[in-house]
């Protein structure tokens, strides 16, 4: 495994793998990789030829009050999962390299944003789709994998490459979960023991509400409310959403109908927690 920190260094190697011919997998991150991660790797590993991992902490997604500082980092960690995985390139740029005098332009994401996390995040995502969209062209991947634990991010990214016309496809793939159903994420070090116990809830409570689809409920309203009662009842989270809406679309829904998304947030004392399932 490689690891290269200029933009410059990136394209002259990729350019090189095109010209064989040979096809390239593309998994961003923020780092600090747990189960999550390796699972998008190991998929891109099964399916390409060359797999590039990139390890950027992206300050434009963090507003004011998230400390773009104290996000975790384990850079020799992440350098031996990444090998365990094969990974052919690690492109590790610092923030000068990506932004050496500011973006002087940014991309603006219309919609899908004003919802879920977007909705308490304003401008997370316009961050997000600008250093995707800079990834993008850097890596020029023809497959990029997004785990579907960030489903609204999965869906902006969608839009991103329709609108833009990224020659790529997009990948999400299901959200790696530990034994008792709480998805996996570099966050959950932040539960207290008890918090930890508490939170499987969230998944649980997502089942529940599929179990009452399957038997014939299709009200919002009423699902919405099975999921909120069973959450505050069983943990001492505070609840920050939860929501169905229409997917990728991410519209509000008066009955269930097509694909869609229950998705949910919860705050714990130092943690927030997000989980979903996306329904046909």
């Amino acid at each position: 495994m490689r690891v290269i920190t200029t933009i410059k260094e990136m394209q002259n190697e990729v350019l090189k793998h095109k010209r064989l011919g040979q096809s390239i997998g593309f998994v961003p991150t923020m780092g600090f990789l747990h189960e999550g991660h390796l699972t998008l790797i190991s998929k891109a590993r099964k399916e390409n030829d060359i797999v590039v991992l990139s390890i950027f902490v992206n300050p434009l997604q963090f507003g004011p009050k998230e400390d773009f500082s104290t996000y975790p980092r384990d850079f020799d960690r992440d350098c031996a999962l990444a090998e365990g995985e094969k990974v052919d390139y690690l492109f590790y740029p610092s923030v000068d390299e990506m932004y050496p005098q500011g973006p002087s332009v940014k991309v603006v994401v219309q919609e899908r944003t004003d919802v879920l996390c977007g909705k308490s995040r304003p401008g997370h995502f316009d961050g997000v789709a600008t250093v995707i969209t800079k990834l993008f062209h850097i890596i020029s991947p023809e497959k990029a994998y997004f785990g579907k634990k960030d489903a609204q991010q999965v869906a902006v990214i969608e839009g991103l490459i329709t609108d833009f016309n990224f020659p790529i496809q997009l990948i999400p793939v299901d959200i790696v979960r530990e034994e008792d159903g709480l998805a996996k994420s570099s966050r959950n070090v932040n539960l207290s023991p008890e918090e930890r116990k508490q939170a499987p809830v969230i998944y649980r409570s997502l089942e529940n509400a599929k179990r009452a689809i399957n038997d014939g409920e299709n009200n919002p309203v009423v699902l919405t409310s099975l999921i909120k009662e069973m959450i505050t009842g069983e943990s001492n989270g505070q609840i920050d959403y939860v929501e169905i809406l229409s997917y990728p679309q991410l519209r509000p829904l008066e009955k269930i109908d097509g694909s869609f998304i229950i998705a949910i947030a919860v705050k714990f004392s130092k943690v927030r927690l997000i989980d979903n399932i996306i329904i046909q």
